[in-house]
């Protein structure tokens, strides 16, 4: 801290308020109450001595954390989505320590969420249910012929990309492993080392040539260690090394839209797929299995990649409601437009023209700039006797509005009291469009 750049008072208090919670947590879901491990207190510190000199940068003289005001919280959420362009991910995990930090200052309203502050860009979110497959063989990438590649430039590499493959590990705990002395005689590989949150886990071994896969770790394991990282190397370079190789082979998401954690989402959707009997929600199925073997499937899936709620398999798997939703058609307020006109206003035909239901096809039009009383006079029901000598011109029924042309239905104007009604309206309400 004493590093930090920040002023001698400013650092002080927080080194204060770091000694007395920085090792306590802060999810409300958590399932032990242990302290939090070393490295998320070190992104905590990071984080937050990074946002004081982002919020001094930028003119505001904060003398302590004590000052810290929901101005300050919305310039550093502007700052990070709309200046330096950071990921959805980055930025809540942010968010969450600045939370915390107000929570141990007994500010428990002072930061909000991203759209408290600003509006989100489009597609700007991070979801926490799979919204497409990130596994290797969704993206057409055989891991048998990536790992035989990654064999002619490193056996170590290659032989921790198999063992994620294999055991659904994640990468670090790849490379802190030790295959012999992980191996229990109930059938399982009892992961400890690099682990999230130092939570350890038991891996069902189903299959010999799991055991196999084990064996050939073994043989390449750290002789003085036991893990899977060779001398000289530390994890910490060892870490760099191993993407290092990664990215020469092309194994990134810019380069072939995959990474090494999709290794991790297709050894969880195997599993659920040999539980139930039918494929991961993610994948498409055309069915769905039955409910008590999908809970089963959750669980076990839960365990066997070290989480604590059932919820968080829907990180790898998807839910079938997400997938159902997906798939629906995506209909634009243009298209929306056309099919009422093309309908005569009505609404449930058009909604069923375009494949949506009504209330969506409401939700769609109710973003259509707002409709004048002339935009309703152009439109006519079906079989209509106008009321005023004057005819009213009726759009063409293959009519195809303009850009920028008013939203032709509106709900304010249709729910006008008779007595005020345009002659136009006065024959939408007599002819009972819905």
């Amino acid at each position: 801290m004493d590093n930090a750049g920040l002023p001698q008072r400013l650092t002080k208090e927080l080194t204060e308020l770091f000694q007395q919670h920085l090792s306590k947590a802060h999810s409300k879901t958590r399932v032990t109450s242990n302290a939090i491990s070393i490295k998320t207190q070190k992104y905590r510190v990071q984080s937050l001595i990074a946002g004081f000199r982002e919020l001094r940068k930028g003119g505001f003289a904060l003398q302590s954390p004590w000052n810290l005001s929901e101005k300050h919280i919305g310039y550093l959420v502007n700052l990070w989505v709309s200046e330096k362009e950071q990921a959805p991910g980055t930025v809540e995990n942010k968010l969450t320590y600045w939370r915390t930090l107000a929570v141990w200052m007994k500010k428990h309203q002072l930061v909000g969420t991203v759209d408290d502050y600003i509006k989100r860009p489009d597609g700007y979110r991070r979801y926490y249910i799979a919204q497409e497959d990130k596994s290797w063989e969704a993206a057409n990438v055989d891991v048998n012929d990536v790992i035989a590649r990654l064999c002619d430039c490193d056996r170590w590499v290659a032989m921790q990309v198999e063992l994620q493959a294999t055991f659904g590990l994640r990468a670090q705990e790849s490379m802190l492993l030790r295959p012999l002395q992980c191996l229990r005689v109930s059938g399982h590989l009892h992961v400890i080392d690099g682990t999230k949150g130092g939570r350890p886990r038991l891996i069902p071994i189903d299959a010999e040539w799991q055991y196999e896969v084990i064996i050939r770790a073994a043989r390449l394991s750290n002789p003085r260690t036991g893990s899977m990282i060779p001398d000289p190397w530390s994890l910490k370079k060892w870490y760099r090394h191993f993407y290092h190789v990664l990215q020469k082979e092309g194994i990134t998401r810019s380069a072939k839209g995959i990474t090494v954690h999709g290794l991790r989402h297709a050894y969880l959707q195997r599993m659920y797929e040999a539980v139930t009997g039918v494929p991961a929600p993610i994948k498409r199925a055309d069915h769905r299995p039955d409910p008590e073997l999908h809970q089963a499937a959750m669980q076990r899936l839960v365990e066997a990649a070290g989480h604590s709620l059932a919820a968080k398999a829907t990180a790898y798997i998807s839910t079938f409601a997400t997938v159902e939703r997906l798939s629906r058609p995506v209909v634009s307020p243009e298209q929306v437009i056309a099919a009422v006109v093309a309908a005569r206003g009505v609404k449930s035909e058009a909604a069923k023209s375009l494949k949506i239901s009504r209330q969506a096809l409401y939700r769609i039009l109710a973003k259509c700039q707002a409709p004048t009383d002339a935009a309703f006079t152009k439109v006519a029901p079906r079989d209509a006797t106008p009321l005023d000598p004057a005819p009213l011109d009726a759009f063409p029924i293959d009519a195809t509005p303009t850009d920028g042309a008013p939203c032709p239905l509106d709900a304010s104007a249709v729910l006008r009291p008779i007595g005020q009604a345009a002659t136009g309206q006065m024959l939408l309400l007599d002819d009972g469009w819905d």
